[in-house]
């Protein structure tokens, strides 16, 4: 079975889900779309790794809600003592700050902007999350809680999303440096080349 299956079982140990409900949950360990969660439901039901409930809902479509079976339970328990394999990170943000020599100023800096933006609405909403899950982990045997693995796994989400907003900060400050370089030196041809220096310097 593929990492989104264990993924998923990963889930729905915890708690029976939607394949709606999954895709939010699975946010956090393994992204994936709905047109990935489904049909790998399908073939973990074959599998008889999972079974589903069908749930009635008045006026809308009914939902089948799904459960980890005992067989899907040692497969997941199983799986837990693998060494997991080395991460992938892929990230188009990244390709384009790679090349933002290639960019215009505007165009960068709003790319950053953008960033900060997204980063800062995560934070709130993680922050947010956790608040919540704490109130279900109090105690002594907190670590016994189904909320506890998502708890630190929110957690380490909300770290990584504050270090990058530092970093995002950090680039839009060097960016706009830049653009006040590239001003400065586009008018060595106007002022006195004494002057301009004093410039350029007092300005980095």
């Amino acid at each position: 079975m593929n990492t989104l299956g264990y993924a998923i079982l990963s889930i729905l140990i915890g708690k029976p889900c939607s394949g709606y409900e999954l895709a939010s949950s699975l946010e956090f360990i393994w992204p994936a779309k709905h047109s990935q969660i489904y049909p790998q439901l399908s073939r973990m039901e074959e599998q008889g790794l999972v079974v589903f409930q069908m749930i009635q809902q008045n006026g809308k479509p009914n939902k089948k809600v799904y459960s980890v079976t005992e067989q899907g339970q040692e497969l997941l328990t199983s799986w837990l003592n693998k060494e997991p394999s080395d991460p992938v990170v892929r990230d188009e943000f990244l390709i384009k700050k790679n090349s933002i020599w290639l960019s215009d100023q505007e165009s960068s800096e709003r790319l950053l902007h953008n960033r900060i933006e997204k980063l800062n609405n995560k934070i709130a909403s993680q922050e947010k999350q956790i608040s919540n899950i704490q109130q279900h982990i109090d105690g002594d045997d907190y670590m016994d809680s189904e909320q506890f693995g998502r708890y630190m796994l929110i957690n380490r989400g909300l770290r990584l999303q504050r270090e990058e907003l530092e970093w995002c900060k950090w680039a839009l400050n060097l960016v706009s440096k830049g653009k006040k370089k590239v001003w400065a030196l586009g008018f060595l041809s106007f002022i006195n080349m004494e002057e301009a220096l004093s410039m350029t310097f007092l300005i980095i």
